[in-house]
């Protein structure tokens, strides 16, 4: 009968002295957005619930974003800004919530989305000649502001002519901008080469 009693307040008594997960010694903790905060620790990021549960483990890819309360990486429509260096030029991407990639670092830019739409500059590659004597295609890049869906999906060319680029970390030496801004669900203001503004309608 002692017995039955030991393991009844045993059985009771350990769910209640459970010791909660603990993460300590962080350098910065952002507020909540889509239900997440972004934590930062030895220059990696991760991401916990609002019960402090770790959703996505220390990483060094995710990008941060400018706010009026700092600098962290954010969620915005289930999705978080991710970036790859690839030859030393940064290219962008997306991951969900549960920390897989949705979108693979192919853009180079990304704003955050916004009611499941984000300005990117989408790269696009044109081969142009041939170096026979080396035996390589001679290409120009160019890139052209869009808007992707968050699968990754171009929904939009917002700017019809490419920014001729160099795609070598020695001439690219900054992320190039977007020019472009959103001013409705549906209105862009694009700037046009006179360095002045053109407003689209993605609905038209």
């Amino acid at each position: 009968m002692k017995k039955a009693t030991i393991l009844f307040l045993t059985f009771i008594i350990i769910p209640i002295f459970t010791i909660a997960q603990s993460i300590d010694n962080l350098d910065y903790i952002s507020p909540f957005h889509d239900d997440l905060a972004a934590i930062k620790k030895d220059k990696k990021w991760a991401f916990i619930d609002n019960k402090g549960n770790l959703i996505i483990d220390f990483r060094t890819d995710l990008k941060t974003t400018k706010n009026k309360d700092g600098e962290y990486p954010i969620f915005y429509n289930n999705r978080c800004k991710i970036t790859a260096i690839k030859a030393g030029v940064s290219y962008f991407g997306f991951i969900d919530k549960s920390g897989k990639t949705i979108i693979e670092p192919q853009f180079l830019n990304s704003s955050n989305f916004n009611e499941g739409t984000a300005i990117a500059l989408e790269l696009d590659k044109e081969i142009i000649a041939k170096n026979t004597a080396l035996e390589k295609d001679v290409v120009n890049y160019r890139y052209f502001e869009v808007l992707i869906d968050t699968h990754g999906k171009t929904t939009h060319y917002l700017t019809q002519d490419g920014v001729n680029i160099v795609l070598d970390k020695d001439f690219l030496r900054a992320v190039p901008p977007i020019t472009s801004k959103q001013i409705t669900k549906n209105l862009y203001a694009v700037k046009n080469k006179r360095n002045s503004w053109n407003i689209i309608n993605t609905k038209e």
